[in-house]
């Protein structure tokens, strides 16, 4: 099999990495900038090319415009940049796209419409390096400037301006955001469930601290600019409550707080929703009396809202026009968002296993017989982001593997550990591994394909082994699902017997690829 066949994911056609920079710094870094063409864009990189301090191995600027707009512009005579593209599908699978490309063991995220300060590269290694020396059993994975919003002087901001000050007092934005490469991999990067920019910085940073990381406050500074919008820009923001539907499912009620958030108004759109469409019933079902009644709590609510809107802004006549007309407008439409979030991430639910579990060789790794070098293990094509993906998603992964040439004397113990260590370097850490040492003619209980790996994966897991899927390349591999109770896909080889595809045709299911495998392992229909 050719490198090229052999390579991961990351590797996009016609790319090639940026050379190392004479002064590189001693903390190796890498810049990932997603952008949707912006020309702030231009202004972003001709401040970090005249930024002093140690450059970066690369910076990775990610096209993620939809459609197709020909080939991004990025301005010459610049620092050497790396353009890679994700296909409009987010800033979040735009910024995997470009921490998986990248081989450093940091990656500074920048978003494309911020200003660094003219020592930005200085700031961040310094910032690097003192994440690096906290202690190896309360690690660092990332590391947060501070952000600035500079707001007009000579009058209160207006709504669309403190929207974009928040930023300021919030916590874990990508705005500029460095993170340690492990940590990224740990977690499986952004879910790219969330399509917006919105909620998908809180729901890595909140994954990374949970896997045991630390996330600190750097010391250099970042300014972002405050936000210019239309009339309509607070309604069209409210489709950010779907996104608010799948943090709740994946961290619990109290996410809001984990994340340093107040309560939300959630419950007051509720409330006017609620009671302008009771008066909008009442009304036509002729109860005029009942219909004043909610009609007057519909009117109150919003009011309340509009005038919490008004008051701190600069109450010109556009300004307050638009809160009140928009005041009106905003409950329904969040509520709707909400729902349609809600809805979605109880479909994925119902359609997604409870755990993932991989056959080892010719599964997620290319082959070698009796593999006893870790330097040889290469993950087969598209196993790197698809696992990736999984655990952005939440979903448990595992390994089983018969591994009988230590039954054989061919591989010993310690290398079978180091090649299985190897393993999770390549690919990232799985939730259980359960291996069998054993030869066919050992007469053991947990070769595949005995069921006993796969049901004692499901209950280091706990999780329900009917709501598993094995994925693996042979007829035992789907033998010890079926019989253990859970799902199998077999992804066939050009070692697998005939015999074993049509018997998954038969009783599981059968997919040309590793890729494909998965998307049947999610329920995936697209």
């Amino acid at each position: 099999m050719s490198e090229d066949d052999r390579r991961g994911p990351s590797a996009v056609e016609g790319s090639t990495p940026g050379d190392t920079a004479p002064g590189e710094s001693a903390v190796a870094y890498s810049v990932v900038i997603p952008t949707v063409g912006r020309p702030s864009l231009d202004r972003l990189l001709g401040a970090l090319a005249s930024a002093t301090g140690a450059r970066p191995h690369e910076i990775v600027v990610v096209d993620d415009r939809p459609g197709d707009h020909g080939p991004l512009q990025v301005p010459t005579g610049y620092l050497p940049v790396r353009l890679l593209t994700s296909g409009g599908r987010g800033p979040a699978a735009a910024r995997n796209v470009g921490w998986r490309a990248a081989s450093s063991p940091w990656i500074a995220f920048l978003d494309d419409d911020v200003m660094v300060a003219p020592t930005w590269f200085d700031d961040l290694v310094a910032d690097l390096k003192e994440a690096e020396t906290a202690a190896a059993d309360d690690p660092v994975g990332a590391s947060q400037a501070r952000i600035v919003v500079p707001l007009p002087t000579s009058r209160p901001p207006d709504d669309d301006e403190r929207r974009t000050a928040a930023l300021a007092g919030a916590r874990w934005i990508t705005a500029d955001m460095a993170y340690r490469r492990s940590a990224l991999q740990a977690v499986g990067g952004f879910d790219e469930r969330f399509p917006r920019a919105f909620r998908e910085d809180a729901d890595l940073a909140l994954r990374v601290i949970r896997a045991g990381y630390r996330i600190v406050d750097g010391a250099r500074v970042t300014t972002h600019p405050p936000g210019r919008g239309t009339m309509f820009t607070s309604v069209r923001a409210q489709a950010c409550n779907a996104d608010n539907a799948l943090m709740r499912r994946k961290f619990g009620p109290h996410w809001r707080h984990e994340i340093g958030e107040g309560p939300g108004r959630m419950r007051g759109h509720v409330l006017a929703t609620s009671a302008g469409g009771l008066a909008l019933a009442l009304g036509l079902a002729g109860k005029r009396q009942a219909a004043v009644v909610a009609g007057a709590l519909w009117a109150g609510s919003t009011v309340d809202f509009a005038v919490r809107r008004i008051l701190p802004g600069p109450r010109t006549p556009r300004e307050v026009f638009r809160m009140a007309f928009t005041s009106a407008l905003i409950p329904p439409v969040a509520c709707g968002w909400r729902l349609r979030g809600e809805f979605q991430v109880r479909r994925t639910e119902r359609e997604r296993p409870a755990a993932v579990l991989f056959d080892r060789d010719d599964t997620i790794i290319v082959d070698v017989p009796y593999l006893s070098d870790p330097d040889l293990v290469r993950p087969v094509p598209g196993a790197v982001e698809l696992l990736g993906r999984l655990r952005a998603h939440g979903v448990p992964i595992g390994v089983i593997s018969n591994q009988s040439g230590v039954a054989k004397g061919l591989i010993s113990p310690e290398r079978l550990v180091a090649v299985n260590s190897r393993v999770e370097e390549v690919l990232g850490p799985f939730d259980t591994w359960q291996v069998c040492p054993h030869d066919a003619a050992d007469g053991c209980e947990c070769r595949k394909p005995h069921p006993t790996m796969v049901r004692r994966a499901a209950e280091e897991l706990g999780v329900d082994v009917r709501r598993c899927v094995l994925i693996g390349d042979t007829g035992a591999d789907v033998d010890a699902a079926l019989t253990a109770g859970a799902r199998a896909v077999l992804v066939p080889t050009t070692r697998t017997l005939p015999e074993e595809v049509a018997a998954a045709h038969r009783k599981a299911a059968v997919a040309p690829t590793l890729v494909a495998a998965v998307a049947l392992a999610m329920g995936d229909r697209r």
